[in-house]
Formats: structure tokens, sequence, C-alpha cells
């Protein structure tokens, strides 16, 4: 199976620059988005009515044109849900978990912790009980795919900066220990497994023009429980493809 995520940056915005053609194009098993800004009905009806694939969408309650996350699929979910069951984290459009007959595929838009020490908070809370939910799901004995923008940089070869931003959101060690924690458990960073000493980045500010730079972070993820661990065939950042200040990921597995 050939698995997409990518951020969008907004999904409108990405659909007028004809980036989506890359999707139509590559036509992945399953692809995902986040930060699509966007209700469902907001969704370009092109993409809403994609031939061929299951779309399912989930936005932000809270405020509107705000986070929100997208997945299409080639086979049909046995069930698919956009809650972890706490109304604290399940506001802001965040998650959409799909299950299938052989695993658990979820798209997860991981809050930013700038504008404050309370976003900080509201992350750390948010990574926490995402852990408690998928160890629940490989208690249930089931196989784990999570991908999406986690907006933290593990290590200092997954920034182009690390000395200078070990003191920021993104790169704070708290904030990092999570990821630490992840692979304590035997979650597998598919890119990083494939590629160990490999510098790309997934995300560069465009402000700073910092893609033409490449001085960029590497914060967008495929992960798998450690059952998966053999069937990784392939796992690359699409850094030559363009239409927000993120690029695709991709991860390709035997399932």
């Amino acid at each position: 199976m050939k698995l997409v995520s990518w951020n969008v940056n907004g999904i409108r915005s990405w659909h007028k620059k004809e980036a989506h053609k890359w999707f139509l194009k590559s036509k992945p098993d399953i692809f995902c988005v986040q930060e699509t800004k966007a209700e469902a009905s907001q969704v370009p009806e092109e993409l809403r009515n994609l031939a061929g694939y299951f779309p399912y969408f989930n936005s932000s309650k809270a405020r509107k044109g705000y986070s929100g996350v997208g997945v299409w699929s080639k086979i049909e979910p046995k069930n698919v849900v956009s809650v972890l069951e706490k109304d604290e984290f399940d506001q802001e459009g965040r998650l959409l978990v799909a299950y299938f007959d052989k695993f658990v595929f979820i798209n997860c838009y991981f809050p930013n912790g700038g504008q404050g020490p309370h976003r900080i908070e509201f992350k750390l809370k948010f990574y926490d009980e995402f852990f408690l939910f998928i160890e629940s799901l490989r208690a249930k004995g089931l196989s784990v795919i999570f991908c999406g923008d986690i907006n933290t940089a593990h290590h200092e070869i997954d920034l182009a900066r690390p000395k200078e931003n070990v003191n920021n959101t993104g790169f704070l060690p708290i904030e990092r220990a999570w990821l630490d924690k992840l692979e304590a458990h035997g979650y597998i960073d598919t890119f990083r497994f494939m590629h160990p000493k490999e510098v790309k980045y997934s995300y560069w500010d465009m402000k700073t023009f910092a893609r033409d730079r490449n001085v960029g972070w590497r914060i967008d993820y495929f992960f798998v429980s450690p059952d998966l661990k053999k069937k990784i065939k392939k796992a690359e950042i699409l850094d030559d493809v363009f239409g927000s200040d993120h690029c695709p990921v991709l991860l390709e597995i035997d399932l």
C-alpha cells in the first residue's frame, strides 16, 4: 500500500494552486491532509466527490477556518471516528481514525505550541491523550499506523538550526521527550528507520523564504507499531513537490 500525508496549509488555496493534481496523478491508496482550514462543505467539489476514493473530513468546531483534517481511501474503512472522546481535545478537528481489517490508520494534525505557554501545555496534554489512545488500540491486538504534522522535530538532524531553536516550541526538550517515549514503546519513525543519517526536511517558513535556502524542519511523520516493522518497504520525504509550506511524506508498506 502507498500512503501519503501532507499538511496543505489551507485546502482551498492548495487546490487553487493546482497542487492537488500531484495527488490525482500519484494515486496513493490512502491520501491524507492536515490544516485544511475548511469545513467539509467548503472542500472543493472535485475533491469531495473524487472517483475511486472514500473521502472523510473533520473540521474545527471551536474556530472557523482553523485546523482540520481529511482522508481519502481507495478501500472503504469498517469505521471512521473523529474524536479522542475528550471534549477538551475534540473541538479543533485534528483527528480521523479509520479502522480496516488489518490495521488502524490515524491522520492527526497535532497542536502547535506557539502563542504562549498555555498552548504548549495544551500540546503536551494532547500528546499524552493521543499516546493513551494508540496504546489502547495495541492492547486490543490492533496494528497501528499514524501520520501527520506532529509539530516537533525529534533530533538535531531533523532541523537546520537546532542550537538556535532549543528554547523554541517545536524543539523543546519536553516536546521531544514525547517522541522519545513513542520509540521507547516500540513505535517506529519510518523515515528515520529507512534513512538513519539522511538530512531532509518537510516544512519551511514561508515568510523568510526558508525553502529557497533549505532551512527547514522535519515535523511530518509516519509512525507504525512494532509489529509492522518488517512490512515497511519505503519511506520518503517528497521535498520536490510544492504547493504548501510543507511537502508530502510517503510510506509504502505491505498490508
